[in-house]
């Protein structure tokens, strides 16, 4: 399940670069590949970093959601950024961040420079996600090609997200955790040296909502701290319960900074139909249940059964080898019945394949655990497609890029969230198989909740009549 191609810089005027487009459908497409590795790589890695480091479950929970965090705090104003200092000059300096920070997380000496290097990583990648679109979009100025480059662009997520866990219990497995990061190494001066072939991009008039921006970090982080925190001290911590504090005061400062601000980020008329508000929960609960899962499993694999990163890190392809395959199945299913029956679909059979994880034990052979985490990345590879193409649909042309920021956004905190909350209950439960249940059961009733909202959208050619009136 990778980022959502639409980011925020869809809705730009495009700019027709002279250079080679070649070059810059390769350095945007390292680019989208490295962004969507660096969510899922880390994951088979976890219990290495934690032995290596010396950390426990809050530690590691940090290691994964440092990242997806920041990624998510920023997309909003990621595109007006890359449209206010032009594509280029957005997607290099995010690119140049990112290998900075992936080389200190390589070096971190301890779990709170790993943690920090993380954060910078996901920030770098808020910057970088929307401008490779951008430079796609410049780069094909004719509809035909531009198509068939987003469509490669594209190609570079899923193909980070099927490697990604594979990718990462190989290398730590093989040469230690450290590599999980030195790898982005090459891959990141490859993308550069091709940016260097692309002629400057055209800056775009565009404010940043700096009132809005602050207030959804500190909303998000005060979130995320507060679960992680809860889970490993109690939530009636008074560093927990401050931190709680803070992220429902940043809610309510954000909500206001939207309402009244002259150059909202996240225009507040868009929540008012149903179909972009009902999108927005399904993406939360389909980012929640996939990267929930995997970080529920990869542990279980590890300190529950006691198999290597590698071994971890091979159980899962045959989770997400299927995604690009069942991504155009998707895609076919809603141009012949409507983006609602592949959505409520994907999320009935995510729901399924959860619930059927609830009859894993300490003995359960491991290739019936493989299976049977099968059809949790078929159904979001099946909903996302349609979820994207439904939400499109359901606002103005000059919106979509918006709401394609909005949607990814949900979608990160959802997996932010997740990761939090499962390892919380991880770490209150009285046993490992315990906890992972209880996981497991809220993300397949999140699941049936969401897919319960999607029977009340409007059928198949009525979502977008009724929301542009």
């Amino acid at each position: 399940m990778t980022a959502d191609p639409t980011a925020n810089s869809i809705a730009s005027p495009p700019v027709t670069p002279r250079g080679a487009p070649r070059a810059v459908l390769g350095a945007a497409l390292l680019g989208f590949f490295l962004i969507s590795l660096d969510a899922l790589i880390v994951t088979v890695a976890l219990p290495d970093i934690g032995r290596g480091l010396g950390t426990g479950m809050s530690g590691l929970q940090w290691v994964v959601d440092g990242y997806t965090l920041m990624f998510a705090a920023l997309m909003l104003s990621a595109g007006a950024l890359s449209d206010r200092i032009g594509a280029k000059r957005a997607f290099g300096g995010g690119l140049v961040l990112f290998t900075v920070a992936s080389a200190a997380c390589g070096l971190a000496p301890g779990l709170a420079v790993l943690v920090a290097a993380r954060l910078v990583q996901g920030a770098a990648a808020a910057v970088m996600m929307p401008a490779s679109l951008a430079l796609v979009r410049q780069g094909f100025p004719e509809q035909a090609e531009r198509a068939r480059a987003i469509a490669l662009w594209t190609v570079g997520g899923a193909v980070a997200v099927a490697a990604g866990p594979v990718v990462g219990g190989t290398l730590t497995a093989w040469a230690g955790w450290r590599w999980i990061f030195y790898v982005n190494l090459p891959a990141a001066l490859l993308a550069l040296a091709l940016l260097a072939r692309v002629p400057a991009s055209r800056r775009l008039p565009a404010r940043l909502d700096w009132p809005g921006q602050v207030t959804a970090v500190l909303a998000m982080g005060g979130l995320t701290y507060g679960v992680i925190e809860g889970g490993a001290e109690g939530f009636g911590h008074p560093g927990v319960v401050a931190s709680l504090v803070v992220a429902v005061a940043a809610a309510v400062g954000f909500v206001v900074a939207q309402a009244r601000g002259t150059h909202p980020m996240l225009p507040l008329p868009l929540f008012r139909t149903r179909v972009v508000a009902v999108s927005l929960v399904v993406g939360f609960m389909l980012n929640a249940a996939y990267y929930g899962g995997v970080f529920d499993f990869s542990l279980y694999l590890q300190q529950e059964r006691g198999h290597t990163a590698l071994y971890a890190g091979l159980m899962f392809i045959p989770m997400t080898a299927l995604v690009a395959v069942v991504n155009l199945a998707s895609a076919r299913l809603a141009a012949r019945y409507g983006p609602r029956v592949p959505m409520i679909v994907g999320q009935l059979v995510g729901a399924a394949g959860l619930l059927s994880l609830l009859t894993v034990g300490t003995h359960t052979p491991v290739w019936i655990v493989a299976a049977l985490m099968v059809p949790v990345g078929l159904g979001g590879a099946l909903a996302v497609p349609a979820l994207t193409a439904m939400l499109l649909d359901a606002v103005p042309a000059d919106r979509a890029g918006t709401a394609g920021a909005v949607l990814n956004t949900a979608r990160q905190v959802g997996g932010a969230i997740a990761v939090a909350a499962f390892g919380a209950l991880l770490a209150g439960a009285d046993t490992f198989l315990a906890g992972m249940r209880w996981s497991v059961l809220l993300a397949a009733a999140g699941l049936l909740a969401a897919a319960g909202a999607t029977l009340t959208l409007p059928r198949a050619g009525r979502a977008v009549h009724r929301t542009r009136r």
